[in-house]
């Protein structure tokens, strides 16, 4: 079973950035290759959030509110997926998770936290 582990997370203020990074291990990475990478946010009391995802042939997807401000990336040969966050706004406050998924599985980081305040 893939492990996710994420990285990256802190305070920031307004219109800060930060990038955070999800570094998978326990898979080679000819099948890393293979999953849909994606980055999820969870604020309290809110439910978890589809931020951006990037599939295995390389299309992307974004959450509207985020659309222009934040690029998913990822490495296939290091099996990590990134996730550049600029114009950060407190409304991005959240626990940040890291997704891993095919058509046999779908695994979760432990997620990283961002705090957006002055």
């Amino acid at each position: 079973q893939v492990q996710l582990v994420e990285s990256g997370g802190g305070l920031v203020q307004p219109g800060g950035s930060l990038r955070l990074s999800c570094a998978a291990s326990r898979i080679m990475s000819s099948i890393f290759r293979l999953y849909h990478m994606a980055w999820y946010r969870q604020a309290p009391g809110q439910q978890r959030e589809l931020v951006a995802q990037i599939t295995s042939d390389g299309s992307i997807t974004y959450e509207d509110a985020v659309k222009g401000r934040f690029t998913i990336s990822r490495d296939n040969i290091q099996r990590t997926v990134s996730l550049q966050m600029n114009s950060l706004e407190p409304e991005d406050t959240a626990a940040y998770f890291c997704n891993a998924r095919s058509s046999s599985m779908n695994s979760w980081g432990k997620g990283t936290l961002v705090t957006v305040s002055a």
